[in-house]
């Protein structure tokens, strides 16, 4: 029987929180649950769940990236589910010689910064990512050897990546783990001496404690047990932003069961 009990799901507007969001979604159609879906960019999307137009969040990223925005309503919110284990990075891909780019430090070599791309094209203003590269910028002294950090789209991001290695030039770009972009392309990641890209994450399913209480059990107890893992998550985040499928669909390629992280 179908369950009297509608969700208000709130994810976060990048491709792979929507592949995360599809799956867990794919659990609560398993027990009939309506969701209503919307998509929004990361502060606005826990002001939707502050003000109670979202009841479910997917996903927050705890506590390197979306603490900020969470702690003034955790009392409100269950931590339901770990879905995965990201974190963010700064990457370079594999054709720059490893030995010239190592560590972020080594930006502000003579001879990597001549070659090098200065502008370092990140997403949205919002992201965790977005923060900490701000922050890269400046306690690395990178502006003072002509590179600049600019918040774009997620496209624009992608975008310049893409564009660079069709053209093998050397760039730098701020990342992720899970994404797409390492189902194609091998990119390695820069060493973060002062560490302030944040520590490893848990991307975690946030559900208000009052729809909580009304859920099916076995909805609940379903959801509490979903894992799904980086690899997993970034092999649905490419069927999704490259092979063109819908969330739904892609989330549905997966095998029903517990993934490693």
């Amino acid at each position: 029987m179908k369950s009297s009990t509608k969700i208000k799901l709130v994810t976060i507007d990048l491709s792979f929180h929507r592949a995360a969001s599809a799956i867990a979604q794919a659990v609560l159609m398993r027990h009939d649950i309506t969701v209503h879906e919307t998509f929004a960019p990361h502060e606005q999307a826990f002001e939707l769940l502050e003000s109670g137009a979202a009841d479910m969040l997917c996903s927050a990223w705890l506590p390197s990236s979306h603490g900020v925005y969470f702690e003034a309503i955790a009392d409100r919110f269950e931590k339901l589910s770990v879905l995965y284990r990201p974190y963010a990075l700064w990457g370079a891909p594999d054709y720059i010689p490893a030995d010239a780019v190592r560590s972020i430090h080594d930006l502000r070599k003579p001879e990597v910064a001549s070659q090098m791309t200065k502008l370092i094209q990140g997403i949205g203003p919002g992201a965790g990512i977005s923060r900490f590269s701000k922050e890269i910028i400046q306690q690395y002294r990178l502006g003072e050897h002509g590179y600049e950090f600019r918040n774009g789209t997620l496209d624009d991001c992608v975008g310049a990546f893409e564009a660079a290695v069709r053209n093998r030039r050397w760039i730098v770009t701020p990342l992720w783990r899970p994404q797409f972009l390492h189902e194609k392309h091998a990119i390695r990641e820069l060493e973060d001496p002062l560490k302030l890209l944040g520590q490893t994450d848990d991307a975690t399913l946030i559900v208000s404690k009052n729809l909580l209480s009304m859920l099916p059990h076995e909805a609940v107890e379903e959801l509490r047990r979903t894992r799904i893992g980086n690899e997993e998550v970034s092999r649905v985040d490419y069927l999704i932003s490259r092979e063109g499928m819908t969330p739904t669909d892609a989330a549905l390629t997966l095998p029903r069961r517990t993934a490693q992280y």
